[in-house]
C-alpha cells in the first residue's frame, strides 16, 4: 500500500478515518511527545485487529534493541489465527540507524508487507528522525509507513477533553480554570491524567477552582519559574527566595532552574518589546508557538511591572551566570543562583 506525502495533522487524521473505517493500513510510525493519545490509538488498533483470546497467536510486541529485520520479516509472514489480520508492535527500532545490509532488507520489507499483517514502528524513548540521505529506504517508508506524529493537542481540544475528565469523576472545571490546570502541570495529556485524579478526588465542591489545584497539583518547572520571576518583578524577594528553595529542595538540578528562568526572562522582555511597540497577544502567540491566549496574557501582565532595560539587563545576567555554571568547576551552583536573584531585584529598585 503507497501512501501519499501527508502533513502530520492530515497522518494523524488519516489514522483515524483508517480506524473508523475498519481499515487500517499495513505500516506505520507513531513518534511525538503525547505517549497517551499514543498508547490509546495503539489500543484501538488492537481492539479491532486482535480477537480476544487469540492474542499469543496475532499480537506481537518487539523491542528494537538485537532485533534484525530478518526476524521481523519471519513474524510478519506467519498468518493470522482465527482473525483476518495480525498486528505488530516494534518499539525503539531506528529504521535510519540500520547499516546498508539492514537497510536494504528493510527497504524489500516495506515494499511487501503481507496483506494480513500491520506494523507499527514506536519511536518512545528515541526520537524520530528520519534521513533523506538514504534516499532509497527514505523513499520506501514515505511511500509505504504513514508517520503519524502525536503531538500536544490544541488548547481548544485540551480543554474538552480535560472537561470530559473532570466529569467523568462527577466534577465540572470552566474553561479559565481549565486553562490554569494546564499553565500549572503542562499541555501533556500523559501528564495531565495524573493530576486531574489528584485533583478531582481532592476538591470538595462539584466546581474545581484554582486553590483545589494549587492544593494537590504538582507544577512543571516552567509555571513554578514562571511565579518566581512574578515574585522578583513584585518586588517580593521572600517569596521569590521560597520558591527557589523548594525547588532546590525538590533536588531540581540548579543549571536547569537557570535555562528555565532566562527563558522565561526573554519571554518577559519579548513582551515588554510589544508593549512599547504597539503589538498585541496575538504577535506573542505567533512568536512563541503558543497554543492558547493564557501564557500570553500572563506575560504582558508581567511586562507591564518592567521595563526594556530591566529585562536586557536580566537576560544577560543568566546567560553569564550559564556560562560560569558551565565552565567553572567547584561552582556553589545554588549558592550563585541565590545571589542572581538578589540582583535581579537590586535592579528593579
Amino acid at each position: 500500500m503507497a501512501y501519499a506525502k501527508k502533513t502530520k495533522n492530515e497522518a494523524f487524521q488519516k489514522l483515524k478515518d483508517d480506524l473508523k473505517a475498519g481499515e487500517p493500513g499495513c505500516a506505520y510510525i507513531f513518534y511525538g511527545e503525547e505517549s497517551y493519545l499514543r498508547e490509546f490509538y495503539l489500543g484501538e488498533l488492537r481492539k479491532q485487529l486482535v480477537p480476544g483470546g487469540f492474542e499469543e497467536f496475532n499480537y506481537h510486541k518487539l523491542e528494537g534493541k538485537d532485533l534484525t529485520v530478518q526476524s521481523l520479516s519471519e513474524m510478519a509472514e506467519a498468518m493470522p489465527m482465527m482473525a483476518e489480520r495480525t498486528l505488530i508492535v516494534v518499539t525503539d527500532f531506528d529504521l535510519f540507524k540500520l547499516n546498508e545490509e539492514q537497510r536494504e532488507k528493510m527497504i524489500a520489507f516495506l515494499e511487501d508487507i503481507p496483506p494480513y499483517c500491520c506494523v507499527v514502528f514506536v519511536y518512545d524513548t528515541i526520537a524520530y528522525k528520519p534521513n533523506k540521505t538514504m534516499k532509497k529506504l527514505y523513499k520506501a517508508v514515505s511511500d509505504h509507513v504513514e508517520a503519524v506524529e502525536f503531538r500536544a493537542a490544541d488548547s481548544s481540544d485540551l480543554v474538552a477533553w480535560i472537561a470530559r475528565r473532570f466529569k467523568a469523576l462527577g466534577k465540572e472545571i470552566d474553561r479559565q480554570t481549565a486553562e490554569y490546570l494546564i499553565f500549572t502541570c503542562g499541555g501533556l495529556m500523559t501528564g495531565l491524567v495524573p493530576e486531574i485524579q489528584k485533583i478531582g478526588a481532592y476538591a470538595k465542591g462539584k466546581a474545581i477552582t484554582q486553590q483545589d489545584i494549587d492544593a494537590v497539583a504538582d507544577p512543571v518547572l516552567s509555571a513554578e519559574v514562571f511565579k518566581l520571576s512574578d515574585a522578583v518583578l513584585q518586588g517580593n524577594y521572600d517569596l521569590a527566595a521560597s520558591i527557589l528553595g523548594d525547588l532546590l529542595k525538590m533536588q531540581t538540578e540548579p543549571i536547569m532552574i537557570l535555562a528555565a528562568l532566562g527563558s522565561q526572562l526573554r519571554r518577559i522582555y519579548t513582551a515588554r518589546m510589544a508593549i512599547d511597540s504597539g503589538k498585541d497577544k496575538y504577535w506573542l502567540m505567533e512568536l512563541w508557538e503558543m497554543k492558547s491566549d493564557y501564557p500570553a496574557k500572563l506575560l504582558l501582565t508581567a511586562a507591564k511591572r518592567t521595563t526594556a532595560d530591566w529585562c536586557a539587563d536580566a537576560v544577560k545576567m543568566c546567560q553569564t551566570l550559564d556560562r560560569r555554571m558551565k565552565s567553572e568547576k567547584g561552582i556553589d551552583a545554588a549558592g550563585e543562583l541565590k545571589l542572581l536573584l538578589v540582583r535581579l531585584g537590586a535592579r528593579r529598585k
